[in-house]
C-alpha cells in the first residue's frame, strides 16, 4: 500500500478504496461547492510570522477543554455513516483518538451505536446530538449518552433541513431508494473488493445504529437524506436548548454557529463551547468561510465560552493558523474518515501522528513554545482580522 505523507495522501487512498458513493458523500459539499472550497483556500492563504533565534527545544502541545486535559487541540469531529469506511468504523476510530490523548465526537447517524462504541473504549467520548422530531426518542439518547460516559454534548443547529448535495444524488446516496438504488450501490460495493470484503461481509450490521430503534424494517441507509428531511426538526430555535439543558448535565457544546451575534446568543443560554463551522461546507453553499467568520467570534465570545472551529483543515498547520484565528480547539473531519478508510484503526493514529508533526513545525518556525502562545501575534499584520 503507498505509505502516506499528508490527509491529502489519505483522500487518494480512500478514494481508491471506497465504493464510489460512500467516497463522493465524505468528499463533498452542498450545490457547487463554493463555501468547501473557501474552507481550503482561505485557510491556506493565512500566512504565519516566521521567528528565528528562538529556544523552541521543547515544545509543549498540551492543553485543556471543558475539563479534560489533552495531548493537543485537536478532536475528532462528528461525521455520519463513517463507520462504514472500514469495519465497525468508530470502534475503530475513538481507539485512535484515545491512544492519541485527545477527544472523539460520535454522531447521531453513526453506524456504530452509543454502547458499542463505549465497550469498544475505555476513555470517555463526546456525543453529537440533532434535534430530532420525536423529543421522547431524544430523551432516550441523551440517556443512552449519559450510560456510556460521555463528557460532552455537541448540539448541531445548522441542520433544520439537509443541504443539497449533487454529488450525492449523482452517486445513488440520495434520491436512489428501493431495489433500483440498492442494486446501484452494490455494483459500486463490489469494485472494491478490499471494501466489500472488509465492511460489506464482515462490518454488519449496516445501520444507523443510534437510530435504529425507530427505524423498524429499514436501516436508514436506503435513501439517507430523505430519513434525515423526515426526521429532523425545521422548528428548532433557542427555547429548544432548554430541552437540553434539563436533560443534560455536561458541557454543551452549539456547533454550526458562523455569526457573532449568533455566538453571543450561545454565550447567553449558557453554552460551554461553540464550534464555529459551516458543516463542512455541506449545508448552505456561499457563506464565509470558517477561517473568515473565526476571528470576529472569538472576539466577541472568546472570554465567554471556549470556541471551537473546523472546516477545510487539512494539516496540523491548519490547526495552528485556526488557534492563531482565536478558536482553543480545532476539529478534524475529512482527514480522519480518509484515513480510517485507508487504513483503520492504524491509519487514524498515523494521521493524528502527522498532524502533531506538522503543528510542531509551525510552532517551532514561529516562535511558540505552547498553545496558549499561538495567538493573532502568529499572523502576519496583513493576514490578521
Amino acid at each position: 500500500m503507498r505509505q502516506a505523507a499528508s490527509t491529502l495522501d489519505y483522500r487518494e487512498l480512500a478514494r481508491r478504496r471506497l465504493p464510489h458513493f460512500l467516497f463522493e458523500y465524505i468528499d463533498g459539499g452542498s450545490y457547487a461547492e463554493v463555501t468547501l472550497k473557501r474552507n481550503v483556500d482561505d485557510l491556506a492563504a493565512i500566512a504565519l510570522r516566521q521567528r528565528i533565534l528562538r529556544d523552541v527545544s521543547s515544545l509543549d502541545l498540551t492543553t485543556e477543554l471543558f475539563g479534560q486535559k489533552l495531548a493537543m487541540p485537536v478532536a475528532l469531529a462528528p461525521i455520519g455513516l463513517a463507520g462504514m469506511s472500514a469495519r465497525r468504523g468508530e470502534v475503530q476510530a475513538a481507539r485512535a483518538a484515545e491512544k492519541a490523548g485527545i477527544p472523539f465526537c460520535l454522531s447521531t447517524v453513526s453506524a456504530c451505536p452509543l454502547g458499542e462504541v463505549a465497550r469498544g473504549t475505555s476513555a470517555p467520548f463526546w456525543f453529537q446530538l440533532y434535534m430530532i422530531r420525536d423529543r421522547g426518542f431524544m430523551r432516550e439518547l441523551l440517556d443512552q449518552a449519559t450510560a456510556a460516559g460521555c463528557n460532552a454534548l455537541v448540539f448541531t443547529v445548522d441542520m433544520p433541513v439537509p443541504g443539497s448535495r449533487y454529488r450525492d444524488y449523482r452517486s445513488g446516496l440520495a434520491g436512489a431508494s428501493g431495489m433500483s438504488g440498492g442494486l446501484r450501490r452494490m455494483w459500486q460495493a463490489v469494485q472494491r473488493p478490499g471494501w466489500a470484503w472488509d465492511v460489506g461481509v464482515h462490518g454488519r450490521p449496516h445501520q444507523l445504529g443510534n437510530v435504529a430503534p425507530v427505524l423498524g424494517k429499514n436501516t436508514g441507509l436506503e435513501d439517507f437524506f430523505a430519513w434525515m428531511r423526515g426526521n429532523f426538526d425545521p422548528t428548532v430555535s433557542w427555547r429548544d436548548l432548554d430541552f437540553i439543558r434539563e436533560r443534560w448535565n455536561g458541557p454543551l457544546i452549539i456547533k454550526g454557529i458562523l455569526d457573532a451575534e449568533d455566538a453571543r446568543a450561545a454565550a447567553e443560554i449558557g453554552a460551554d463551547g461553540i464550534v464555529v463551522s459551516n458543516h463542512g461546507g455541506r449545508q448552505l453553499d456561499g457563506v464565509p468561510s470558517t477561517a473568515h467568520a473565526l476571528p470576529a467570534i472569538a472576539d466577541a465570545v472568546g472570554d465567554k465560552l471556549t470556541v471551537l472551529a473546523d472546516g477545510g483543515v487539512r494539516s496540523g498547520l491548519d490547526v495552528v493558523r485556526m488557534l492563531a484565528l482565536g478558536a482553543k480547539g480545532v476539529l478534524l473531519g475529512r482527514a480522519w474518515t480518509f484515513a480510517l478508510a485507508a487504513r483503520g484503526e492504524a491509519g487514524v493514529s498515523h494521521m493524528l501522528k502527522l498532524v502533531e508533526a506538522e503543528m510542531r513545525v509551525a510552532m517551532a518556525l514561529t516562535g511558540c513554545t505552547s498553545i496558549d502562545q499561538i495567538t493573532r501575534d502568529a499572523l502576519v499584520e496583513t493576514t490578521r482580522r
